[in-house]
């Protein structure tokens, strides 16, 4: 196995493992540590069905049943499709994000397998390292942050950019830390997103809204931050989502590009101090 850095801090391409079959017990202690220190991981010329990709994210948790397949009859629950054609009105995470942060239990991370891509190029994701953008912030806003609380809301993504019809009660509400320790690095970590996000807590809606403001766009305008990813078909990566945010660029249209997304569930809540012990 052969493992290439894509930044000196954020991402790897992964080779010379083929995740269609049995992964051994040693390539998987290679592959965990890898994530951990790397937080994205980029495995090329995969030739996965459904079953296998199920099975290696498996190997990592308990599968993810995103909150737009819960109130639907969804041939599988645990696929999400993403796929962007002339026809769409939107691209799936158009935007800097954290997946589905609105959860109790937001995924640990997310596994795209994209098995089609643009024909003219575009649509490459680009990930971001929030143990980073919190590390450049001053040690004076580090303090101020430190302790707050922020809201995250499924209707701000899935029916304001989606356009969705909430299922019956609404799609999940939670509240997380805006400051969280990684349970399995110890590193801390900035944990808001503009694609969730919707306040903190305790402030005048004014004082939250020009904190939230200032905390996006600084991960969205420093670009020390980010890795992009270029996909190829047969393209899997796998992303830490406790430790990155990440935006899938739409500069593609009106070609097309077909992916499938499966997410494994954390085991425990987003905290600033996680109990469970580190690596």
């Amino acid at each position: 196995m052969e493992i290439r850095p894509i930044t000196p801090h954020l991402g790897a391409e992964v080779y010379d493992v083929d995740l269609s079959s049995s992964v051994s017990d040693a390539e998987f202690a290679v592959l965990q540590q890898a994530f951990l220190d790397w937080s994205v991981l980029v495995f090329r010329g995969q030739d996965l069905d459904q079953c296998q990709h199920k099975s290696f994210a498996s190997r990592f948790g308990e599968l993810h049943t995103h909150p737009l397949h819960k109130e639907r009859s969804i041939k599988d629950p645990f696929v999400l499709t993403v796929n962007t054609d002339a026809d769409s009105n939107y691209t799936a995470g158009d935007g800097w994000h954290t997946d589905v942060t609105c959860d109790a239990f937001p995924p640990m991370g997310s596994m795209l397998y994209v098995t089609e891509v643009p024909e003219g190029g575009g649509g490459d994701t680009l990930f971001a390292n929030m143990y980073l953008a919190y590390d450049l912030l001053s040690d004076t806003l580090k303090e101020m942050i430190s302790g707050l609380i922020g809201i995250h809301d499924g209707g701000l993504s899935y029916v304001g950019a989606y356009k969705s019809t909430p299922p019956q009660g609404g799609y999940p509400r939670n509240e997380h830390p805006v400051v969280v320790t990684h349970p399995e690095t110890g590193r801390k970590l900035l944990y808001v997103n503009a694609g969730f996000t919707t306040r903190i807590k305790g402030l005048h809606a004014e004082e939250s809204r020009a904190l939230l403001d200032f905390l996006f766009r600084h991960i969205n305008s420093t670009p020390k931050l980010t890795a992009r990813v270029q996909w190829q078909p047969g393209t899997l990566t796998f992303w830490d989502n406790r430790c990155t945010q990440h935006h899938a660029v739409w500069d593609y249209f009106p070609h097309s590009r077909y992916g499938e997304r499966v997410s494994i569930v954390a085991s425990e809540r987003p905290s600033a101090n996680p109990v469970t012990s580190l690596h």
